[in-house]
């Protein structure tokens, strides 16, 4: 599959190539020239947030799309600020964006990206046009150049000087995110989240909670009680696993209350207990089989993935709040000062 992909990036390439600058450009105005004829989206909301000392222009369109516009995509990655003039948006003849197409980045790029990574021409809310790109490809691209970074100081013990720039400014990206959810702060500085419909909350919650009960089905692996064990320092056994009744809360909090808004207090609400206050059904029998459940194992498995690289259940906890915070909860924002980002061969 990889080198597939590869042989369709080098094959449109060569047909780059094999054009003049002249035919290039004509395909390029011709091409934008077609999707700016079109019915374009409308954005309904418009703002912008700083990001690592950065301005992130941001939309979200009539249909829900979370847009950062292509200006912010550039110079967030170091790039100009500007698409030429005519062409209307930055990308090679076979739709590969400018700031993905140098030839050193094409191993790091993943099919998925690629298949992803389509401008989105619309209408601002004052009637201009813009391209932009969705908001959760940002910080997909910006990993490729730190991908590409890692591979390079493995290999050389240096990056190329004329990449220092780009790979500078994708590590300050995904050190200033750090996965605290772009579209959480797209929604916010555009007005989006306020304007949501009132019925939203409702809508997801139906969505995740099942009006019967579930088939009982193993929902958590050993494994999490294993690392929720070590992280408590306590002796995990597993041929007898007898779990602490406190360890309900826990569960409770890493993962029910980070799961979606409000599920927690629907599951409890939803479960009946018994005369002793334990609850009758584990809470996730209440989850729907085509959201609820697949949501659970999801976020299971990346609370795995902390509970491994965590020391113990407060490094846990800190690592938890700021990638998976609970609902409601103000996000931490961990944005490096300038002296606390690690130079790495740049």
């Amino acid at each position: 599959m990889e080198s597939k992909r590869l042989d369709r990036v080098a094959a449109g390439k060569a047909r780059a190539q094999a054009l003049s600058s002249t035919r290039r450009s004509e395909i390029a105005k011709a091409a934008a020239s077609a999707r700016w004829d079109g019915n374009l989206p409308i954005a309904a909301h418009e703002g912008e947030f700083a990001l690592g000392g950065r301005p992130i222009g941001c939309a979200v369109l009539q249909n829900g799309t979370r847009i950062i516009t292509q200006a912010t995509f550039l110079r967030t990655l170091g790039r100009h600020r500007s698409p030429k003039a005519g062409a209307g948006v930055l990308s090679t003849v076979d739709e590969l964006p400018f700031f993905l197409q140098a030839e050193v980045l094409q191993p790091f790029i993943s099919e998925d990206l690629i298949q992803s990574i389509t401008p989105i021409f619309y209408r601002t809310m004052s009637g201009g046009k813009s391209v932009g790109y969705d908001a959760r490809l940002l910080p997909m691209v910006a990993e490729v150049y730190l991908k590409f970074r890692d591979h390079e100081v493995s290999a050389r013990g240096e990056i190329p000087a004329r990449y220092e720039r780009m790979v500078a400014a994708a590590d300050l990206l995904v050190r200033a995110l750090a996965n605290i959810g772009i579209i959480a702060l797209v929604d916010e500085a555009t007005g989006f989240q306020r304007a949501r419909a009132a019925d939203a909350l409702v809508k997801i919650l139906e969505s995740f909670i099942a009006k019967e009960l579930q088939p009982y089905v193993r929902a958590f692996p050993v494994e999490f009680y294993e690392q929720l064990f070590r992280l408590r320092g306590l002796q995990f056994a597993k041929d007898s696993v007898q779990k602490p009744r406190y360890f309900g809360h826990l569960t409770n909090d890493i993962i029910y209350s980070r799961l979606a808004p409000k599920v927690l207090d629907e599951l409890r609400n939803a479960t009946p207990r018994r005369e002793d206050g334990r609850l009758k059904h584990p809470l996730h029998r209440r989850l729907t089989s085509n959201i609820g459940h697949p949501k659970l194992r999801e976020h299971l498995a990346s609370v795995l993935t902390i509970m491994k690289l965590s020391h113990d259940y407060d490094d846990f906890t800190r690592k938890l709040d700021q990638i998976h915070p609970r609902f409601g909860d103000t996000i931490p924002l961990p944005l490096p000062v300038p002296d606390e980002i690690p130079n790495k061969g740049l």
